[in-house]
């Protein structure tokens, strides 16, 4: 997987120019100003409706974003469908429980109708994660724009996903193949502050009677395991809302998954949860540089890439 792209930049709310290099060409964040100037407010709207219907979705929006940088770098790869001659994706074991795919169909359909083949799918997505982020009261933040979407999607790309059953040194070695700081990772981490988690992915910690997970917990998580594997728990307590109560879980062992719980209990990682446990201000603050470093993960320009016509097809 290709490196982080090398960035200089300077955020700030009255910030009206943002150039980050990237091959021959940037991206910046006035990207669209003159070719579809009103892309932000039709993601925030279809994001804002959708969220409003099932705030659940956030978590799939800000889910889908990482599954997608995290693979070939954010090209919106992601969202392309399988077909006969090819197994995309989002037909991984990991990518199966993914969400909010057809908020990102409606986005798209609205801009090609505002602004035909303009804006690229991987910008949308980036853009929708953001706004979900938001939306659920996390930290608001900018993005500079002008990803193109990747003409490739294949399932044997993801292998590298990490794993919910990775321990602290595995995640560490994981994230840093992408640029990402241990600092970096357990920030991002943070977002497990939304969603839930399948019996599937922490039933072990139950069969071999995890130390390291707290005992009520354990029993809660038993009584969700006897509905099946695909039976769902909250991440932490705070459930649908954007918080650093993910990270309070933890000092208390009520870490659901073993690759969380794991961010406590390994002295190489401690105190960054202990930090962010007592301090939401500072985790908003690195959440959000984090994000945007992440956004900008081997991302496509020019002729590396294409705007797709429809998120789910290749030109």
């Amino acid at each position: 997987m290709a490196n982080i792209v090398s960035l200089l930049f300077i955020m700030g709310m009255a910030m009206t120019c943002f150039e980050i290099g990237v091959g021959n060409a940037a991206l910046t964040m006035n990207y669209y100003k003159f070719s579809c100037p009103l892309v932000d407010s039709v993601v925030k709207k279809n994001v804002q409706r959708a969220l409003n219907d099932d705030p659940t979705l956030a978590a799939g929006l800000v889910r889908m974003h990482f599954h997608d940088c995290f693979i070939q770098g954010c090209d919106g790869s992601v969202l392309i469908d399988s077909t006969a001659d090819n197994t995309a994706e989002k037909d991984s074991v990991p990518n199966l429980s993914l969400r909010g795919f057809e908020i990102i169909d409606t986005i798209k359909e609205d801009l090609e109708n505002k602004c035909p083949g303009v804006v690229s799918c991987a910008d949308l997505l980036a853009m929708a994660a953001r706004e979900a982020i938001s939306f659920v009261g996390g930290p608001k933040y900018h993005i500079p724009n002008g990803r193109k979407d990747a003409r490739r999607s294949k399932l044997e790309d993801t292998f590298n996903l990490p794993s919910p059953a990775l321990n602290a040194s595995h995640l560490i070695r994981n994230f840093r193949k992408q640029g990402f700081s241990a600092n970096e990772m357990v920030t991002l981490s943070g977002a497990h502050t939304l969603g839930v988690a399948q019996c599937m992915f922490f039933k072990q910690r139950l069969i071999k009677k995890d130390p390291t997970l707290d005992s009520q917990l354990a029993k809660t998580l038993s009584e969700t395991c006897r509905l099946g594997d695909n039976a769902e728990h909250p991440l932490d307590a705070s459930g649908m809302h954007f918080d650093n109560s993910y990270f309070k879980s933890l000092t208390s062992n009520r870490g659901v998954l073993a690759s969380d719980q794991t961010l406590y209990t390994s002295l190489k990682t401690k105190n960054i949860v202990q930090n962010y446990a007592i301090n939401q201000t500072l985790f908003f603050s690195e959440f959000k540089k984090a994000m945007i470093k992440m956004s900008l993960l081997n991302v496509k320009e020019g002729s590396e890439g294409e705007v797709r016509k429809n998120c789910r097809k290749i030109n």
